[in-house]
């Protein structure tokens, strides 16, 4: 296994459950919903409802949280800068999984709306 650079380590070992909250604040200062933050992960993830509730209350890394998803089959198709990084060029699987993330979540924020951000 290659050396992970710090960033990509550090994303390694940040739980999801840090960064969860900053998630819904994002989401809910543009006008949208915890439901709709929801519908993202489990579109991206599979999570939903009391899986998510549980990979939050275990305190999961986002390594952890990533190696337990079954990605969506159209995750290719996410594509675009998120922290100056164009997505799809990321070569880290898991950082750029965790910038998947991120990116549909921009889009949620930016108003976007849901059958775009997922895909469909």
């Amino acid at each position: 296994m290659a050396a992970r650079s710090k960033q990509d380590e550090r994303i390694a070992n940040m739980t999801f459950s840090s960064v969860y909250p900053h998630y819904i604040n994002k989401v809910e200062k543009k006008g949208r919903t915890v439901e709709d933050l929801h519908r993202i992960i489990e579109w991206l993830t599979g999570f939903k409802g009391k899986k998510l509730q549980k990979l939050i209350d275990d305190q999961v890394t986002f390594e952890q949280f990533f190696n337990k998803a079954q990605l969506n089959a159209n995750v290719h198709l996410i594509t675009g800068v998120v922290c100056g990084y164009r997505v799809e060029e990321i070569e880290n699987p898991l950082t750029q999984q965790v910038r998947y993330l991120d990116k549909l979540i921009d889009e949620l924020a930016r108003g976007k709306k849901m059958e775009s951000i997922l895909r469909s």
